[in-house]
């Protein structure tokens, strides 16, 4: 379940003390205006190096010596046929990471649980780059042929027991090489107990060839030794607000959303009742609550999740509706309704895959 952003504050308030100390005085605008590459930011010395360490350390413990390598560009990814995982630049600075929260309504990565399971996902891509695993016959039998595209929309299905549960949103669902990492990083994970929580599971016999087939290349030299960034912080030219502008119309909203029946449940537009609090001041008053619940309950990111809850608003206030029950009974409805509405949207096969 992604962490709320009081959640990823506090923790970053714990670790305030790295970075660049002259972004701690720059307003959200003056940020916004700054190139990427002029950041000059670094992954040493921050909490980021740590969690490096920490990962490095459950390969070691499963005898593995490929190491991945690392460095700072704009989102979470490692590139095909590189054995290196890029980092957002934003975990590299507290105050970089207060943007992306007041930008984006999440910090994804931003906690040190998050973070770790999503390194452990990245490192599952860049071992499978090293060893060019994707190639094996038994692989491709197991996953499925990783040359198939990556589809802009996936439809998961949530009770499948063919896939390992990790990433939010059913991410193994998404396409064979996301299968593979999202099943490695479960096995990577210390103390995952993946042979009990996955009994009776199909899924268990990926985890079983995953275990087998990191038994035979933990000792071998990998293929690929490559140590390239691709797209590195230091290269990318546009300003932040270039950057954050591009991230939310990926993450935006590209279907039609019709409310009225659903809203017309939850509120009343009836003359007796116009004296009773506006529905959409209503809304906007538990709106951070409401889109924090839902992404954790579907995995879908909270910026879409608002922009739902921003259309809803807007249409009780053209609807002039109103409350007409108990807010505690109406806000538990509002939950629930905006949960299958999200549900049916990752159903109809319009979940995104991630950048």
């Amino acid at each position: 379940m992604a962490p709320n952003i009081q959640q990823s504050r506090r923790r970053i308030h714990a670790n305030s003390a790295f970075g660049p100390h002259h972004l701690n005085r720059l307003s959200s605008d003056r940020l916004l205006e700054m190139r990427m590459c002029d950041l000059q930011l670094r992954i040493e010395d921050t909490p980021l190096e740590n969690r490096i360490r920490r990962l490095q350390e459950e390969l070691d413990t499963k005898g593995i010596r490929f190491r991945p390598h690392f460095w700072l560009s704009d989102d979470w990814y490692t590139p095909d046929g590189v054995p290196g995982v890029a980092i957002p630049f934003y975990l590299a600075h507290p105050r970089l990471m207060r943007l992306e929260g007041e930008q984006m309504l999440e910090i994804e990565g931003g906690t040190d649980a998050w973070c770790m399971r999503i390194l452990r996902h990245e490192a599952g891509h860049a071992i499978d780059n090293a060893y060019r695993l994707r190639r094996r016959r038994r692989w491709r039998e197991v996953f499925g042929k990783a040359s198939q595209p990556y589809p802009e929309y996936y439809q998961p299905k949530p009770y499948s027991k063919k896939f390992v549960m990790h990433l939010d949103a059913w991410y193994a669902q998404s396409h064979p090489v996301e299968d593979f990492a999202e099943t490695f990083a479960v096995w990577l994970k210390p103390r995952s107990r993946w042979r009990s929580r996955y009994r009776d599971w199909p899924a268990l016999n990926k985890l079983l060839y995953v275990d087998e087939l990191m038994q035979q290349v933990r000792e071998e030299k990998p293929k690929v030794t490559t140590r390239e960034h691709i797209d590195p912080l230091r290269t990318i030219r546009k300003t932040l607000r270039q950057h954050y502008d591009d991230k939310r119309a990926h993450y935006g909203l590209d279907h039609p959303h019709f409310y009225d029946r659903d809203l017309r449940r939850l509120f009343s537009d009836d003359p007796e009742h116009a004296r009773c609090p506006s529905a959409a001041a209503f809304l906007g008053k538990i709106r951070p609550e409401l889109r924090r619940a839902v992404s954790r309950w579907t995995g879908e990111y909270q910026y879409t999740i608002d922009q739902v809850l921003g259309e809803m608003a807007e249409r009780c206030r053209e609807l002039n509706l109103r409350l007409h029950r108990s807010m505690e009974d109406v806000e538990r409805d509002a939950l629930i309704m905006l949960t299958v509405q999200t549900m049916n949207y990752l159903h109809d096969g319009h979940h995104r895959v991630a950048l």
